[in-house]
């Protein structure tokens, strides 16, 4: 059978480290080779923070399956279509923001996975089959074991009910994004507050305590270093724009200071 595995969830089933890098203003699919051969494992190609299209998004996915990066689409809402979409045009993953409760846990399963699991309308010529057509209780079977379904916990409801959002089916990863965190708790830019750590300590255990992965985003310095050691294992290491800027200023600044 022709299927394009699912790299970023094999390296956390395997206990190891999964890093991503975030595409924000990237439109040429040569970004999901870029990414690979710096050593991240997948894209986080956001349709939240971002102008990107369906098509661009469509068009990076494909060049990440092929590349061997786990193309990773974070949604705009929790309208069902904003995560459909995106899986049916290529993409092996699905970031859902602002997931506050297992309720909202459980649409997201919904509106991302195939029956027998989640509702997700059926539909062929999935690109992660390279296209192959497979009898559909077969080829609903092999895709929702191979795509990794992301909830955002970003407000202190969602710590509260982090072991109960973990317990639910289906949910793969529980992804702070200490930024809103930081925001909805009046301690923003903070990510070393005592607050943060509590946070982080109570989604980590919760992810342990259900057999899933703690995923962490919005911290891009040392401090990184302190919830990983806590167990974070997939971890959104910065973005396209971020680095851009770091090394352009960077040799704008190395270059200023020749003496003439």
């Amino acid at each position: 059978m022709a299927v394009i595995e699912n790299v970023t969830k094999q390296k956390l089933a395997a206990g190891e480290l999964s890093l991503g890098l975030g595409v924000r203003i990237a439109r040429g699919v040569e970004i999901a080779k870029v990414a690979k051969v710096c050593g991240y494992d997948w894209l986080f190609i956001d349709m939240e923070h971002s102008p990107l299209s369906l098509e661009t998004v469509a068009d990076i996915s494909l060049a990440g399956l092929d590349a061997g990066c786990t193309p990773i689409v974070r949604a705009s809402s929790h309208l069902h279509h904003h995560a459909s979409r995106p899986l049916d045009a290529g993409a092996q993953g699905v970031v859902v923001p602002h997931v506050n409760s297992a309720e909202e846990a459980r649409r997201v399963v919904d509106q991302c996975l195939y029956p027998p699991i989640g509702h997700r309308s059926l539909a062929g010529g999935a690109a992660i089959l390279e296209y192959e057509s497979l009898p559909m209780a077969e080829a609903t079977k092999v895709i929702n074991k191979n795509l990794l379904v992301v909830v955002m916990l970003e407000s202190p409801e969602a710590i509260a009910n982090a072991d109960e959002i973990a317990a639910v089916e289906g949910v793969d990863v529980l992804l702070i994004g200490t930024n809103d965190l930081c925001a909805e708790m009046g301690i923003s830019g903070q990510y070393d507050h005592d607050d943060v750590v509590a946070a982080y300590d109570a989604t980590v255990s919760a992810c342990r305590n259900n057999g899933k992965w703690a995923g962490m985003g919005g911290i891009y310095d040392d401090l990184a270093a302190k919830y990983i050691k806590m167990g974070v294992r997939m971890v959104l290491g910065g973005s396209d724009l971020s680095y851009l800027m770091a090394a352009a200023k960077g040799r704008a600044g190395a270059l200023h200071g020749i003496d003439l």
